[in-house]
């Protein structure tokens, strides 16, 4: 599968303010297998294009097509298989469920479309140092800590595209460095693509090509 954008742009941005951007109004190609990194300061749309990507939203000109299909006309029922089979997300506002467990808000990514045994969240946890907050109540845990969540909640599926979102904002070096590692090893096992968007770059992250947004 492809994910190519054909001059795309949010409707409340004009061209003229974006004509440095490589993606905003340009022609970009995402190729399975492919990771890429875009670096996008505050205001340039970055959660934008991410909810864009993902299906949430569609106020753009433009096209986003996955292979030929333009993603404004999938219907409810082809977005949901997208986003159950093809395209996982961590969202920058996360989307956690605050009066479930840890355990809880990850399982329910297994429930929706399964790629790993159940034993693989404990696994997880225990890698991003969060073993001990499974039957925790997610809404009396630390952003970072939620953060870790939402990323073991993504791994859970099968996907092409993993789209992130600033997905390391509230975490120190080392434990960005191990999440990334255990989210480039669940990408790579799936032969998948990762479109990582954050407000620098990130050197431990093995992207192919790197764009300004």
């Amino acid at each position: 599968m492809q994910i190519s954008l054909q001059k795309i742009l949010p409707v409340f941005f004009n061209a003229a303010d974006v004509s440095h951007s490589q993606v905003w109004n340009q022609p970009v190609v995402f190729d399975e297998g492919a990771n890429t990194h875009i670096i996008a300061p505050s205001g340039s749309g970055k959660t934008s294009l991410m909810h864009f990507l993902y299906g949430l939203r569609n106020d753009f000109t433009g096209e986003i097509k996955y292979d030929d299909t333009s993603i404004k006309d999938f219907d409810k029922e082809k977005k949901a298989t997208l986003r159950q089979q093809t395209i996982s997300i961590v969202l920058q506002d996360l989307r956690l469920f605050p009066d479930q467990t840890v355990y809880e808000n990850i399982a329910i990514k297994r429930l929706l479309s399964t790629f790993h045994p159940v034993d693989k969240i404990a696994a997880m946890a225990s890698r991003l140092g969060i073993q001990n907050k499974l039957q925790q109540l997610c809404g009396t845990c630390s952003y970072g800590e939620q953060q870790r969540i939402a990323i073991i909640r993504a791994l859970q599926q099968p996907f092409k595209y993993l789209l992130l979102d600033e997905p390391f904002s509230n975490l120190d070096e080392a434990n960005r460095e191990k999440a990334m590692e255990l989210i480039q090893e669940e990408a790579s096992a799936r032969k998948a693509s990762i479109i990582l968007a954050d407000l620098k770059k990130i050197d431990y992250f093995n992207a192919g090509s790197i764009l300004n947004l």
